[in-house]
């Protein structure tokens, strides 16, 4: 029985107010009263059962120990940058590079049309918000992800991401529609050059109906592979526009395994205006796109293949107990996100919950972390040992191969102690997630408090992700107070692509 309190906000007016969280109906909602405009009620979750099975998941992590200013508890989320109420440190770092952008999407978190006037912080000031993220303490964030509006807009990209590298960011990603990438000769391997991991891309869907600009992508992609530069595909789902094609999108990045490394999908939030009726018609919450995607795939890859963010947790804790360094914690919120891993083989989808039992597994991991930390480094080997085998345990017997595979990666980072050796597992395998992010329909402070992706600010503050796009708006805020000013000419970028689909 689901039946939990919270803070929420009246979509409204803004205002903060208590909250309850339970289950009717084999569905779970969030509901409040505001005293202006009365109660409202929202879906949270969409099945209560898998929203139980991801609460055993709860995982609160301890903050970070240099948090930007103190605020009671009940000023969540006004007084956002990074405060001494936030549990989680910072996984994943997004900076606005600007808000210009050469598409016109429809829906779009950062609205970036509408505004009116331009945003773009200046090279320096963009490098003194990466500093700030370097000195998060206890652990800094070891990802950036430059975004807007269209970071590609920026002429000094490269240069930016050549000094994220000289940071000591070990991960720097891009947000892209990928427009240009597809359209200039030798930009991606530019890019490349200057130190970018990874490409995240636009991707509505594999038919023009849901992707228009479905040449672009595909161009896109097609530079990326020959650049050797790996892609995530990032789809906007909405229900009634692009639901129906989920399982397609899977099949597509299984086929360019070469070059896709995952599909992240971004259930739609509604941060721009929008009637009680778009979104009882458009909502789709993480258990409906795990169930499309189970139909969609005819059972093959399974809504119960699907584990929330936290379920890593024991990973970390081992990585800290064997080597004694502080790592990041994926301490997320449980409800925030879900995700799986599956291998390709040929024509074959080939979930990873069909070679490890993924409980005993993580149960192994944390038993392992726990008998080293508690025995020191006198009975670290014993204690490594003993934990391999249990470990063994946990995988199925599988005609892929891929147990071997994994086993051998496992061996390979705990006898040399480094855990990079599973970065392996990553590449040879096809990542599916899905990120759920709040709008203030149903919004939830706690999930808010336990936030990982933060963006920085050029005032020096560190947001999560979902006060920043929804609630108070901090964009908007932040974007107006360092918005270019009123007559001042854009920068120079690579000029305005047409807002029609088009050939690249």
């Amino acid at each position: 029985m689901v039946d939990k309190t919270t803070k929420s906000l009246c979509p409204t007016c803004g205002r903060v107010l208590d909250a309850r969280i339970y289950d009717q109906d084999g569905k779970v909602w969030i509901e409040r009263v505001c005293p202006q405009h009365g109660p409202i009620r929202t879906l949270y979750w969409s099945d209560a059962r898998m929203y139980e099975r991801f609460e055993r998941y709860d995982h609160p992590g301890n903050g970070v120990e240099n948090p930007q200013r103190r605020v009671p508890e009940r000023n969540c989320p006004l007084e956002c940058g990074l405060c001494s109420q936030h549990r989680s440190s910072t996984l994943l770092a997004n900076i606005d590079l600007t808000n210009r952008c050469n598409l016109n999407c429809d829906f779009c978190f950062a609205n970036a049309r509408a505004c009116g006037f331009v945003y773009e912080p200046t090279f320096d000031q963009v490098i003194g918000m990466m500093r700030m993220l370097r000195a998060e303490r206890p652990v800094p964030p070891p990802a950036v992800q430059f975004s807007g509006g269209e970071p590609t807009m920026r002429e000094d990209l490269p240069e930016l991401i050549r000094r994220a590298k000289g940071l000591g960011f070990s991960q720097v990603q891009i947000a892209t529609n990928g427009v240009r990438i597809a359209r200039e000769d030798g930009y991606i391997e530019e890019l490349k050059d200057a130190g970018l991991s990874t490409v995240y891309l636009h991707f509505d869907g594999v038919s023009r109906e849901t992707n228009p600009f479905l040449p672009i992508s595909l161009r896109a992609i097609d530079r990326c592979m020959n650049a050797h530069m790996g892609v995530v595909l990032v789809p906007t789902v909405i229900r009634g526009r692009n639901d129906h094609e989920v399982g397609e999108i899977i099949r597509f990045a299984a086929q360019q395994i070469r070059v896709v490394r995952g599909v992240n999908f971004q259930p739609v939030a509604f941060t721009g205006a929008a009637s009680q009726d778009d979104i009882e018609r458009e909502r789709i919450t993480i258990p409906d796109l795990a169930a499309a995607i189970e139909a969609q795939t005819g059972g093959v890859i399974r809504q119960d293949d699907f584990y929330p963010v936290p379920c890593v947790l024991p990973i970390s804790r081992l990585a800290e107990a064997y080597t004694g360094n502080r790592v990041v914690e994926f301490t997320v919120h449980q409800h925030c996100g879900a995700a799986t891993y599956i291998f390709v083989n040929d024509d074959a989808l080939i979930p990873v919950n069909r070679i490890v039992d993924v409980d005993r597994f993580f149960e192994s991991i944390d038993h392992m972390a726990e008998t080293i930390g508690r025995g020191g480094s006198i009975n670290k080997y014993r204690a490594m040992l003993e934990g391999l085998k249990d470990l063994h345990s946990a995988l199925r017997k599988d005609q892929s191969g891929r147990g071997a595979e994994i086993w051998r990666l496992i061996a390979q980072a705990l006898i040399s102690q480094n855990f990079d050796a599973l970065r392996e597992f990553h590449w040879n395998a096809l990542f599916i997630g899905t990120m759920h992010f709040m709008d203030n329909y149903n919004y939830d402070t706690e999930r808010v408090s336990r936030c990982c992706i933060h963006y920085a600010t050029p005032d020096g503050r560190i947001i999560p992700f979902c006060a920043y796009n929804s609630g108070p708006v901090y964009r908007e805020q932040v974007w107006r107070k360092f918005a270019l000013p009123a007559g001042e000419p854009a920068p120079a970028g690579t000029g305005e692509a047409p807002l029609v689909p088009q050939e690249p």
